[in-house]
């Protein structure tokens, strides 16, 4: 095998892992908006569901969860069991909120990246 097949092939393998890649962050955030409209959401899903890059996801999140401490919006509590640090299923309580909490929510939070700007746009709308 020549070096400009080799180099050939790796383009494709990484073209095709790019794609795959794109297309795994739309479906999940089809799914998320999809879920979001049922039904109360933590608010991760709320900012996937805009179609945030998930290297934001994160912090986005954080400040959100400040903002509705600040409001004293609560959602509604639930119990999940989840696997931590890769040992047995804790126990854990999260809370969901609904589009209009997280409306509440959004128009007390004031960002300064544009990131985190597009996602307060985003879940404004």
């Amino acid at each position: 095998m020549s070096a400009n097949s080799r180099r050939a092939a790796a383009v494709i393998r990484n073209r095709a892992r790019a794609n795959r890649a794109g297309s795994r962050a739309r479906r999940a955030a089809a799914t998320a908006a999809r879920r979001v409209r049922t039904g109360p959401r933590s608010l991760a899903t709320h900012v996937i569901a805009t179609g945030a890059p998930l290297n934001v996801v994160a912090g986005a999140t954080d400040a959100l969860r400040t903002q509705a401490r600040k409001a004293g919006i609560r959602g509604r509590a639930a119990r999940i069991r989840r696997t931590l640090n890769g040992r047995a299923r804790r126990a854990m309580t999260v809370h969901r909120y609904t589009a209009e909490q997280v409306a509440q929510i959004v128009a007390n939070y004031k960002p300064r990246k544009a990131e985190y700007k597009a996602i307060r746009a985003a879940l404004a709308a």
